[in-house]
């Protein structure tokens, strides 16, 4: 008796046109993200194309906001790979629907809707919320660094990008040199240098623009500019010259953050940006510095008193600036991380509940976790608002690189307990100068079983969701430069964690 196979004919042409539903069980992540993305609110993404259908046919944004999600759930970001697995992977060649996208496709995507593709976290946070996952009890807050697409070594300071860019500039005159010879390179075209050439080609121009004015609406004016930093907030108006200067820093960041500006593509226009934003910098401080010297010069101070002592010591700001900018991502920082030393890159900020959910994540430029408390609160209230649920945090737990007096004080009267320690894990005994008053009752608060066991999530919640995102989905570095597009990132990164959180639920709850 011959043996008896099932045959493995790979020439076998289909019979019947093949059904993607066949392809991938009906519990598979793929159908979940699908589904997820259909209960989404996509009138973002689709507001960024004409209204009329003109043009070339572009992919449906649900397709590729779902396949992005995948993606990123299944630890691949780059374009080029998401592209091999589309021809490939049954997976996504079921979310495509059979369709190859290009790798340019998705990274033009990525850059072109980048707000909304950082606004996907509220919307999967909501879908959270509607299976009961997103309390407001107990939520643990940190930070964690993440290197950006640069090297620590790209820092430079104003005398190297400027001699860089004298470099760019010679390199360019001698290339121009070789192409254009005695001609200058910029003589009129043919068609414009007569009068009647000239005369045509402006009543077409005419005629474009007016056509343009009347396709497009009106722009929205833009908001008025900031006002010059004359006194700091808070308590650096008493910190003197120094405390003046900082905030001046401080404002500026601030500005930057709100302009959002995208890194430049080419290098010499990354060295031209890196001199101005260097120059910027001294123009605050000089400012700053001018503004205190006069506020000391009336001699009266914020209350009424006279200064004691005499005039303030007298302080130059040097002619040329003396910081540094990375040239390749010019948002990023070097900053000291735990156990590893100095990373070029973002500070990570996460707020995460007792379901390891995360229901708030922001990005920072600042090395320690200091003066962050308060904001990531209110961005998970926001958060919270915005997914549906009414009741704000209970108790905020984080480690001692959070303790502020002045934050603390604030959350406390808005009715939020927060347990910090005001002791370093790794410091045997008690922070010197740090006794008595606050610091001791939080000592006894957090020595107490039920401060301990509250304190205790902090390590059950939020490092766990920080371990799984950088070492099992090996999500260590962003792709993007620039801190909005960092952020965006990040987000997207952190929504995927939770989706991936909602589909283990969901898989639990039909399988109980």
């Amino acid at each position: 008796m011959a043996q008896n196979f099932i045959s493995c004919d790979r020439e076998q042409t289909f019979l019947m046109p093949p059904s993607l539903r066949e392809w991938l069980p009906e519990d598979h992540l793929a159908w979940f993200v699908i589904e997820a993305v259909e209960g989404m609110d996509l009138r973002e993404f689709y507001a960024e194309y004409r209204a009329d259908g003109h043009g070339r046919a572009a992919y449906e944004p649900s397709m590729v906001v779902a396949l992005l999600l995948y993606a990123y759930a299944t630890k691949q970001r780059s374009a080029r790979a998401i592209e091999r697995h589309c021809r490939q992977d049954i997976a996504y060649r079921v979310i495509t629907a059979n369709q190859v996208p290009d790798h340019a496709t998705f990274a033009r995507f990525v850059v072109r809707h980048e707000a909304a593709l950082g606004e996907l976290f509220g919307s999967v946070l909501a879908l959270c919320a509607k299976a009961g996952l997103v309390s407001s009890g107990v939520v643990a807050i940190d930070g964690t660094k993440l290197a950006a697409n640069a090297s620590r070594e790209a820092n430079s300071d104003y005398e190297r990008i400027a001699r860089e860019i004298v470099a760019e500039a010679k390199a360019t005159d001698e290339a121009e040199d070789e192409l254009f010879g005695e001609a200058r390179g910029d003589e009129l075209p043919d068609e414009l240098r007569t009068s009647e050439g000239r005369r045509r080609w402006l009543r077409e121009a005419k005629q474009a623009l007016d056509a343009e004015r009347a396709a497009s609406p009106p722009q929205a004016a833009s908001e008025p500019a900031d006002e010059p930093p004359s006194k700091p907030r808070g308590r650096a108006l008493d910190q003197g010259r120094r405390g003046w200067l900082r905030d001046a820093r401080q404002r500026l960041d601030a500005r930057r953050e709100r302009e959002a500006r995208a890194i430049p593509r080419s290098r010499q226009a990354r060295l031209a940006e890196s001199r101005r934003r260097l120059e910027e910098e001294l123009a605050a401080e000089r400012e700053a510095n001018e503004a205190y010297e006069a506020y000391r010069a009336r001699g009266i101070s914020r209350d009424g008193r006279r200064f004691g002592g005499g005039p303030p010591s007298p302080y130059r700001l040097p002619d040329t600036p003396t910081g540094r900018v990375n040239t390749t991502d010019l948002d990023s920082r070097l900053l000291k991380a735990a156990g590893i030393g100095y990373v070029q890159g973002y500070n990570a900020q996460a707020a995460v509940n007792e379901e390891q959910i995360v229901i708030a994540a922001e990005i920072t430029v600042e090395s320690p976790d200091f003066g962050q408390l308060e904001p990531m609160v209110n961005a998970t209230a926001a958060e919270l608002e915005r997914a549906g649920v009414t009741d704000p945090p209970e108790v905020v737990v984080a480690d001692s690189g959070y303790w502020h007096h002045e934050q603390m004080d604030s959350l406390a009267a808005g009715g939020i307990q927060v347990l910090i320690p005001p002791d370093a894990g790794k410091r045997k005994g008690a922070r010197p100068g740090w006794q008595g008053g606050r610091y001791e009752w939080m000592r006894r608060a957090l020595a107490t079983e039920l401060g301990e066991r509250l304190y205790r999530k902090r390590s059950q919640t939020v490092e766990p969701m920080f371990g799984h995102t950088k070492h099992n989905r090996g999500m260590s570095r962003f792709h993007r430069r620039g801190r909005s597009a960092a952020r965006a990132e990040w987000r997207l990164i952190t929504a995927t964690h939770n989706l991936m959180k909602l589909h283990s639920h969901t898989l639990a709850v039909a399988t109980a």
